[in-house]
Formats: structure tokens, C-alpha cells, sequence
């Protein structure tokens, strides 16, 4: 990416920032994974229902909540992560999961000191689906394999997001993080200076002028 794009420029015209960007990224695929889930909360019921308790309850108990159980986990660990949505503010970033918008970060703009544009974020890259950390790299939300959206934080840490359009969130990023840096050097610069402005202290004590070298 050039240097060119590091540099806070005003938006007019084509390339103009809106004040709200929201952005999202989907996997169709995770529609299947949340349909073996439900059939497997299915078995659970049927067996619960259709087979005879009588002939060793241990056994059926045992095999009834583990197939309900196995398949919650996978029904709701899986429509968490059918889509992303991610929302660019004046003030933070915020990413909300699945349709419930579980699980949910919010990322304060003043904690962001960089972003920039991953072409290819893959789930080998974090371990897997879903909301993913590794010690070396960071966080992740990663729900499709594609390009995605990478913040450097001012603790040093990252965040990772999949999300459609990554170009776009990080040149809106970008501008609202040089427009907010203009905005501390203008504060720096219009803050008066410590004495500035005090009235000249009489020596003498007694409010009277000091008189200079050269008087008698």
C-alpha cells in the first residue's frame, strides 16, 4: 500500500468519508454446520421419546444429553458466526456477531493507532472459525476465508476482522484517526503556557517598579 494513504487527507468529492460505515462479511457454509446441530438436538428427542427407558436408563440418559448437548454447542457456537458486522463511528469501531450481535467488541478510535487492509485472512492463519486469540498475533473474528481489516492497537496488540469492502473501512479509519490527531496538535498549540499572561512581580515588595541598571 503506498505512503500516500498513511496521509490524513479532507474527503470531498468521490472520495468522501461518511459519518456512520458499516460493513459486513457472510458464510453460507456455517447454515450447514447450524443444520447438523439441530439434527443432532433432534436425535437427542427422539431417542428421549421413542426408546425404551426400561431396557438401561444410564446408557439412553447418558446418550440423550449428549446428543442435545453436542448439538446446542454446535447449533448456537455455529449462527454466531453465520456473518459479521462491523460499524465505523467518529468514535469507535464496533463489531457485532450473528443475528443476535453476540459476541460483541467495541473498539474506542482514541485506543487505535493504525489500520491496515489483509488481503487473505484464513481460519489456519487464528486456529479456526469464530472469535479466535493467539498470544503472538492477537484477536480475530473470523468468519470467511477473504480479505479482512487489521487495527493496531496502542497497547501494541491487533485486531483482525473479516469483512467486505476492507479497503474502504481502513481509509474511513484512516481519516477519522488524522482528523483526530489534528485535533490534539490544534488543542496543543491553542493551550496557553504556563505564566503566560502574569503580571510582572515587584521585587521590592512594596509595588513598586524595580529600577533598571542605569538609574541613579
Amino acid at each position: 500500500m503506498s505512503s500516500r494513504n498513511d496521509r490524513p487527507s479532507v474527503a470531498t468529492g468521490a472520495d468522501r468519508v461518511p459519518d456512520v460505515w458499516t460493513g459486513r462479511a457472510t458464510n453460507r457454509v456455517q447454515w450447514l454446520l447450524a443444520g447438523a446441530g439441530a439434527a443432532c438436538v433432534a436425535l437427542g428427542v427422539a431417542l428421549a421419546i421413542d426408546l425404551s427407558w426400561a431396557s438401561g436408563t444410564a446408557a439412553l440418559l447418558m446418550a440423550v444429553v449428549g446428543c442435545v448437548a453436542a448439538g446446542l454447542l454446535v447449533l448456537f457456537g455455529t449462527l454466531a458466526f453465520v456473518h459479521v458486522e462491523i460499524t465505523v463511528d467518529p468514535y469507535a469501531l464496533e463489531v457485532r456477531c450473528g443475528h443476535m450481535g453476540v459476541p460483541r467488541r467495541r473498539i474506542p478510535l482514541d485506543t487505535v493507532v493504525g489500520a491496515e487492509f489483509a488481503p487473505s485472512v484464513t481460519p489456519r492463519q487464528w486456529g479456526g472459525w469464530g472469535y479466535r486469540w493467539r498470544p503472538e498475533r492477537g484477536t480475530a473474528v473470523v468468519v470467511r476465508r477473504g480479505e479482512g481489516l487489521v487495527l493496531t492497537l496502542g497497547d501494541g496488540r491487533s485486531f483482525t476482522v473479516t469483512v467486505d469492502d476492507a479497503e474502504t473501512a481502513v481509509r474511513v479509519i484512516r481519516h477519522r484517526l488524522g482528523l483526530r490527531r489534528q485535533h490534539r496538535v490544534a488543542a496543543v498549540r491553542t493551550a496557553p503556557h504556563p505564566g503566560a499572561g502574569a503580571a510582572p512581580q515587584d521585587p521590592g515588595g512594596d509595588g513598586a517598579t524595580a529600577p533598571g541598571r542605569g538609574s541613579p
